[in-house]
């Protein structure tokens, strides 16, 4: 199949000369490389399920696990508020903001695959280091371990596919890092809802199989090959060459490579990168693709769900096996949701799927507080109806979320950025995404604790205002060739003028 350009801007620069098929090569490499998405996603997966645990529990927090069997009305929302339980959860996000900066000098020096070997390596250690874990010391150094790896995965796979994928359908190519994201978090999922019956190590084995993704990475970034677009930035032009053919599938590359040696000779011009992603020219992809989306996106509430689904359905009156259950049905949610995201994403855009995925975000966030609001906090586990009735709602949440919020949160940050500093900027997205992770892993229990059905209602009021965000500033991206992203700034109502280049023509300067 042929490929062209964006009809908005095709004649801008050279892109509707582009020209690409879909070949194996091309989807191995793609598979292969969203790999790194298995990581993050089944620790988010598996750390809610075995802080539910009661083996876990009662060898670590035993304090957590009489509280977690009370049966005291003032209780209801608190079973689980301890800041030492939820640092077991957030350290690894602390420290993945922590490494990323490290990893975009390791992505923009060495490559994408240099990132993911370093990613996957000390996600391995952390997850030994967790399974055979004997005090909490233990625990919280195999979890910063995990944080490392994922900071390196999370850096480098999103640029790997966008650069990797064809500007027709990079929304949707870049979107397998969110595919098997949510695959990791279902397989944990499942893999704890197993585990849960085999006392009292089970929660062992399921930290225990973090190793799996961590190997499958490493194989992943042995074998796949570089981006083009890493190897002209390092300087290896004639193998980017050969590399751009193969993946495109067609030797008629000259457009697409001229654009890249362009980019690339732009790049090297770039001194200090961090500091250039400050200048007016990049202020918008700095504040809508570094600051606001990574932020927006953990503020959906989402990832407290993904956290502590397991958590909150035992809070809410479920038994241990049927919260894992429930848990295992969100997970399902959001694979159903990326798959929906991944074929439609390119066809309607990015924003239609923000715009009308928060709606339905924001009703199920107020519907949910509603119920508990007048159902719940009485001392007793909820009626069977409406515990059914919540299971459904945080689905439709969920479904919502994971063609959204979930992978866009990570796809139009990794296509706004040119590639002078995209390595640095997507270090900036990770810190940012972690940090605010890290805190909503942190202080979700006690919100849940002290505000109690309130905090659907807040998050359902940050969802509507950042789709309020995306309706005013965000420009549609889908299908603009990714080194000429920048000029949709130059044509939007607001940002035109900030960007606005001293010579008066418009271009960035």
């Amino acid at each position: 199949m042929a490929g062209g350009g964006f009809a908005d801007i095709g004649n801008a620069k050279r892109a509707h000369l582009y020209q690409y098929k879909i070949t194996g090569f091309f989807i191995y490499s793609c598979i292969v490389g969203a790999l790194g998405g298995s990581l993050f996603g089944y620790d988010l997966g598996v750390s809610g399920g075995v802080t539910s645990m009661d083996d876990f529990l009662k060898e670590f927090f035993p304090h957590v696990y009489e509280r977690k069997h009370a049966h005291l009305a003032e209780t209801d929302y608190c079973k689980y508020d301890d800041q030492l339980l939820t640092l077991f959860t957030s350290s690894l996000y602390f420290a993945a903001l922590i490494s990323t900066f490290g990893a975009s000098s390791l992505t923009k020096n060495k490559g994408r695959k240099a990132s993911i070997l370093a990613g996957s390596i000390s996600f391995f250690i952390g997850a030994v280091l967790n399974a055979a874990a004997k005090n909490i010391a233990m625990l919280i150094i195999g979890r910063v371990l995990l944080g490392i790896g994922i900071g390196f995965g999370n850096q480098a796979v999103p640029l790997y596919l966008s650069e990797m994928a064809p500007s027709k359908i990079r929304g949707a190519v870049n979107q397998l890092f969110q595919l098997t994201t949510c695959l990791g978090i279902l397989v944990a999922n499942l893999v704890n809802y197993g585990t849960e019956r085999l006392h009292p190590w089970g929660w062992r084995l399921s930290l225990g199989l973090a190793t799996v993704p961590a190997i499958l990475m490493f194989i992943g970034g042995c074998v796949c090959p570089e981006t083009p677009n890493s190897l002209v930035e390092q300087g290896r032009i004639e193998e980017g060459r050969i590399v751009l053919e193969k993946v495109r599938g067609t030797p008629n590359v000259d457009a697409e490579f001229d654009d890249l040696l362009e980019a690339s000779r732009d790049a090297k011009a770039i001194k200090n990168p961090f500091q250039n992603l400050l200048k007016r020219k990049n202020r918008p992809q700095l504040i809508i693709g570094a600051l606001a989306i990574p932020a927006f996106q953990q503020l959906t509430g989402n990832n407290s769900i993904l956290f502590y689904a397991p958590v909150i359905f035992q809070t809410l009156g479920f038994g241990s096996s049927a919260s894992l259950y429930s848990s295992v049905i969100t997970s399902v949610a959001l694979v159903l949701a990326t798959l929906i995201s991944m074929a439609y994403v390119d066809k309607f855009g990015r924003r239609a799927f923000f715009l009308e995925a928060g709606a339905e975000m924001i009703f199920c966030m107020v519907a949910t507080a509603i119920v508990l609001a007048l159902e719940f906090g009485k001392g007793k586990q909820l009626p069977l109806g409406i515990g059914i009735f919540l299971v459904i709602v945080i689905f439709l949440f969920v479904l919502a979320y994971g063609r959204s919020w979930g992978p866009l949160g990570w796809l139009v940050p990794s296509e706004l950025f040119p590639l002078e500093i995209r390595s640095a900027a997507q270090s900036v997205v990770v810190c940012v995404n972690m940090i605010f992770t890290a805190l909503v892993a942190q202080l979700f229990l006690v919100s849940l604790c002290h505000l109690k059905y309130g905090i659907f209602l807040l998050f359902g009021a940050l969802v509507a205002l950042m789709s309020c965000f995306i309706f005013f500033f965000l420009p549609e991206t889908k299908q603009v060739p990714i080194e000429e992203i920048y000029l949709l700034f130059e044509k939007h109502w607001f940002w035109k003028r900030i960007v606005a280049g001293n010579n008066g023509s418009g271009t960035p300067v």
